[in-house]
């Protein structure tokens, strides 16, 4: 049975209700539909409750490179389900860019008709590889992975978090979904965050005793790609594996898997500001480049409603022209250029695109 989530008058999360539950309480007034960053459909119960005790609700994260998933589960029940797209190669590219113009612009201010202790080269001001910093496509991984967490907190009473350790062995180099996240797991226990970790074969094993699907193709936008894996790590908190007699083991414990709601979480795949174009045009002058403001009053990643030829279009704010608006869908392919004055805004820019849908991982086709 799908759990709808719930906040108390005050804006305290509460535990879920089932769907039929709420419609009753939306057709007599009861409660209202609240809005939040991830686009999950919640209410907000407008009398007072009868009471607020809550039952353990646990939050799995099984974080990658590309693709990271996450599941949250209490004991009766599956609440919800993510697949974040991670922006790795995005940062990784422009990061290489940034460097690549940065030299360009060094190089042109250089005057090699001098001597070479005579032209303008900054010196080294200090040594900046002692710092141990995080690497900054690592870092917004780890940072959308976190975003997420912190709204989920804003809608589920959840405290607990389960976050799977990843650990190559032999001449393997080193994996990007390794580093920081020693870093991630001390940041999640300085917020406050009640952490566990656990091992990939574990996961997988709990995985395969439930008998839940999982999906070869890892880019696949199911829940059986890697939202299931952060399913499997917050069902450990509710059972407990053991080795019977040095053989093979069994699982100890109650869960039930439901039905529930399934999101596709991205960043917006925004151009941030640019001084000007990486190539130059004839002429020696360039033209801003990027940047979310448009000159409609509407920023790029806003959510908007508008209707042309009898046909009502949703989507984001993805650019602009003189007279009309551009609109893109959650993959950000346009939907089309409407006028400014048939746009209507929904919400504004959250810095999160989500698409919504039902997830049901209780059969083995993994069908969403």
């Amino acid at each position: 049975m799908l759990r709808v989530p719930v906040l108390s008058p005050d804006g305290k999360p509460l535990m879920p209700a089932k769907a039929s539950r709420v419609r009753r309480w939306l057709k007599f007034g009861k409660a209202k539909v609240v809005h939040n960053d991830i686009g999950i459909f919640q209410v907000q119960y407008l009398e007072k409750p009868s009471g607020e005790e809550v039952q353990n609700v646990v939050v799995g994260i099984d974080p990658g490179k590309l693709f990271s998933g996450i599941g949250v589960q209490s004991q009766k029940a599956t609440l919800f389900l993510a697949h974040l797209k991670l922006p790795f190669k995005t940062v990784t590219k422009r990061m290489t860019q940034r460097a690549m113009m940065r030299r360009g612009r060094r190089g042109r201010r250089i005057n090699r008709k001098l001597p070479y202790n005579q032209r303008n080269h900054r010196q080294c001001r200090f040594d900046n590889r002692r710092g141990h910093k995080i690497p900054p496509s690592i870092r917004a991984n780890r940072d959308l992975e976190f975003r997420v967490l912190q709204e989920l907190q804003q809608i589920y009473p959840s405290n607990d978090v389960v976050v799977e350790v990843i650990k190559a062995r032999g001449n393997k180099g080193f994996s990007p979904a390794m580093v920081g996240q020693y870093w991630q797991l001390e940041r999640l226990e300085q917020e406050g965050y009640n952490v566990h970790t656990q091992e990939g074969w574990h996961t997988s094993t709990l995985r395969q005793y439930l008998g839940l699907p999982k999906a070869k193709n890892k880019a696949q936008e199911s829940p059986a790609a890697h939202a299931v894996d952060g399913l499997c790590l917050a069902i450990s908190q509710f059972m407990r594996y053991r080795q019977i007699k040095r053989r093979s083991g069994t699982w100890l414990g109650d869960i039930k898997v439901t039905p529930c709601q399934f999101a596709v979480i991205n960043r917006p795949p925004v151009c941030r500001r640019q001084l000007h174009l990486m190539i130059p045009a004839k002429g020696g002058e360039r033209r801003g480049y990027g940047g979310t403001v448009t000159r409609h009053g509407f920023r790029k990643g806003d959510y908007v409603k508008v209707g042309q030829a009898g046909i009502t279009y949703y989507g984001y704010v993805s650019g602009d022209t003189k007279s009309q608006v551009s609109v893109s869908d959650s993959n950000w392919k346009r939907l089309g250029r409407f006028t400014a004055k048939k746009v209507q805004l929904l919400q504004r820019n959250t810095g999160l695109v989500s698409t919504i849908g039902l997830s049901n991982l209780t059969t083995l086709s993994g069908a969403v």
